[in-house]
């Protein structure tokens, strides 16, 4: 069986080394056959942005003679010969941003310079050419030495371009990969408007009436708004998860999977691992997967988060740290709950927290929704959903943060263990400080309790998920209960929850809601769910609601 190259995205290793790969060469057909001379496609961290771009790097490279062999039995050699002749016929400039991730503006210079160095060396044998002016080997020298200025540093690509096509006599293909994490770590670490002002210069010198260049391809993980960073250029054209262009060059389509699975012999954990790490839709094409986490699962055959332990997921849990209105509706997503929201995939970042339509549009070019219904194109309202279990993990972590320092002992597991274990005054009294504590978090009216519910099933789903299913809002019996625990271990106790919230704070009691509770769990019989499951156990309680106020009874 085939290596697996976990990590690996430099194409000519991965091939030399015959490492498994999943053959995505008819890319290089698309990007040919595109016609805008800036291309720029999103899609999320580990989707395989990186190694394609490695792939068209060492295909278009006129000084990869060897290459062919690379390209060997792959799906562009079987095309006409219109593409095949392209295989070695440009200069190639390949850059990447991905490590300018500083803390300061200046450092991010200084990650800059560095990456250039690397990126002039690959072409230092232009020094020796008898094309080149000597004042143009001086510029040129400035770079490889690190000792441009801002000026040169945003003009250095537009000079490399220059002398690559003198000394071929052919336009230059230009790739720039994760073009956009320089301005998402300029915003979370606090210097994005001198960020901002200098990549505007950069991007806006390299490729607004470049002549030289034949053709760019940028990839990166969101689609910063173009007012923000490519404003007046034209013939550029961007491609998310949403357009059908490119739509099953990245991530792997069920159709490869079914391979995958057969080829790595794991056809008992197919539905578990089409549950963990599949659900993602780009353009048309359904059922897409997560490479990363596949390529991680196919080496040590366990199903656990692997993607989004890849980053530190800052600006998501930033947004959401400082949004009431995405806490609710993150609730219901981890219920298995469709959220109508509004979407723009501009990203304009500054401010972004406090734009609910930003916010969604980046969640979901980032991996972490998924469009399940379009609901007004016109509008750009659409049903979102999470895509698998391992962004409800995700999700998860982020919710436990929140609960992490408003219970009782800072510790969330105490509280459940006391329910759970029936401790139920402990519970209790935790509780409700609990209540207090979160409604301040959440920013809750005095009126609408009702909200703080979806929280306090939230810190369920976040704590017990081990031990517990939880089921929220379902039938039973005649009618809906509001929770329902059910223990893995039928040995284990069982719960029925029902929350009463009072409407008229000046003439509601909570005793009075209490009584009708019991009164509607009784009619409504809804522990027979439980009953006809073999459950014996079965506790029932009672949450009344009254602002911040609450009363708690167990029968």
């Amino acid at each position: 069986m085939q290596g697996i190259g976990i990590g690996e995205s430099d194409f000519k290793v991965l091939r030399l080394k015959n490492y498994y790969f999943i053959d995505k060469s008819l890319y290089i057909k698309d990007i040919i056959d595109n016609t805008s001379k800036v291309i720029l496609v999103t899609r999320p961290r580990r989707f395989g942005k990186t190694l394609n771009m490695s792939m068209l790097r060492y295909y278009f490279d006129i000084k990869g003679k060897d290459n062919k062999e690379l390209f060997i039995d792959l799906k562009i050699m079987k095309e006409d010969e219109f593409y095949t002749s392209k295989l070695g016929y440009y200069p190639v400039i390949y850059v990447t941003l991905k490590d300018l991730t500083g803390i300061s503006f200046e450092e991010m210079l200084l990650q800059l310079k560095t990456e250039l160095v690397e990126v002039f060396i690959d072409n230092a044998d232009l020094l020796n050419s008898t094309k080149l002016l000597d004042v143009e080997k001086e510029m040129f020298s400035t770079v490889l030495n690190l000792k441009a200025n801002k000026i040169e540093l945003q003009g250095a690509l537009k000079l490399l371009s220059k002398l690559l096509y003198r000394e071929y006599g052919r336009p230059v293909i230009l790739l720039v990969d994760e073009y956009d994490v320089p301005l998402q770590s300029a915003y979370v670490k606090g210097y994005y408007d001198e960020a901002i002002e200098f990549l505007k210069g950069f991007y806006n010198v390299t490729f607004k009436d470049n002549q030289y260049l034949e053709k760019t391809v940028l990839t990166g993980v969101s689609r910063i708004a173009k007012e923000s960073l490519f404003s007046g250029m034209n013939n550029f054209k961007v491609y998310t998860i949403m357009d059908n262009e490119f739509a099953d060059d990245f991530g792997i389509t069920t159709e490869e999977m079914k391979k995958v699975i057969s080829d790595f012999n794991v056809e008992e954990d197919e539905e578990k691992i089409k549950k963990w790490y599949d659900g993602y839709k780009i353009g048309n094409v359904e059922g897409i997967y997560n490479p990363w986490s596949i390529l991680n699962y196919l080496t040590d055959k366990q199903l656990k988060p692997y993607w989004v332990n890849t980053s530190s997921n800052d600006l998501i849990k930033m947004t959401f740290r400082k949004s009431n209105s995405l806490k609710e509706k993150m609730i219901k997503l981890l219920n298995d709950e469709p959220v109508e929201v509004t979407i723009d995939l501009e990203t304009i970042i500054v401010g972004i927290e406090n734009r609910e339509e930003n916010i969604w549009g980046l969640m979901l070019q980032t991996g972490y929704l998924k469009v399940e219904e379009v609901v007004s194109l016109e509008e750009r309202r659409y049903k979102v959903k999470l895509p698998n279990n391992e962004i409800k993990d995700l999700f998860r972590s982020i919710i436990r943060d929140w609960f992490s320092n408003k219970v009782e002992g800072n510790d969330l597991r105490s509280i459940l263990e006391d329910l759970i274990t029936l401790r139920l005054e402990d519970f209790e009294r935790k509780f409700k400080k609990l209540v207090v504590e979160m409604f301040s978090f959440f920013d809750v009216g005095e009126n609408t309790a009702e909200n703080f519910y979806h929280a306090f099933v939230l810190g369920m789903l976040v704590g017990l998920k081990d031990k517990y299913f939880v089921k929220s809002n379902r039938e039973s019996g005649y009618g809906r209960y509001d929770i329902m625990l059910e223990p893995k271990d039928k040995n284990g106790n069982s719960f029925i929850m029902e929350f009463k919230i009072a409407e008229d704070m000046e003439e509601e009691s909570l005793e009075k809601l209490i009584e009708e509770a019991k009164k509607q769990i009784e009619e409504k019989k809804y522990e027979q769910e439980l009953k006809e499951r073999g459950f014996i156990n079965i506790t029932k309680m009672i949450f009344a609601f009254k602002g911040k106020e609450v009363k708690m009874e167990i029968f």
